[in-house]
């Protein structure tokens, strides 16, 4: 669970982000040079590091510990958000997918007539017609 609400507040200084990621804060300076992290800035220029960050960061030394280098490691981050932009695209469009199968069943229901008034009208346009 996040210790702020939405995990994307920068509050923690290198040194923090450093130590809670388990490397060394030139590491992520050298992350920061190589596109892997973007930390946001205080006015005076000072990083200030994300929960998010730090998971990030957790999930580059993962990589890294894999055997992958930083391009790699890149690429696969690259990867992964892609991944994630279309799963929520998939979920979303099923979503209207089933919105548009209820929308229709719903017509569909509407529009039924019962058996027993159906059959009751056709047995009467049956004897008009015999008459």
């Amino acid at each position: 669970m996040s210790m702020f609400r939405d995990g994307k507040t920068a509050v923690f200084v290198i040194s923090v982000a450093a130590e809670l990621a388990g490397v060394h804060p030139q590491t992520l300076r050298i992350y920061e040079r190589k596109g892997l992290l973007e930390p946001a800035r205080t006015g005076g220029g000072s990083r200030r590091y994300s929960e998010d960050d730090i998971n990030r960061l957790i999930r580059i030394q993962e990589l890294t510990n894999e055997g992958l280098n930083l391009a790699g490691v890149r690429r696969v981050l690259e990867l992964e958000a892609r991944v994630a932009e279309l799963e929520e695209r998939v979920q979303a469009l099923q979503s209207a997918a089933r919105d548009a199968v209820e929308r229709t069943h719903r017509t569909y229901r509407r529009d039924l007539v019962p058996l027993s008034q159906a059959v009751e009208l056709f047995n009467r346009t049956s004897l008009q017609k015999g008459s």
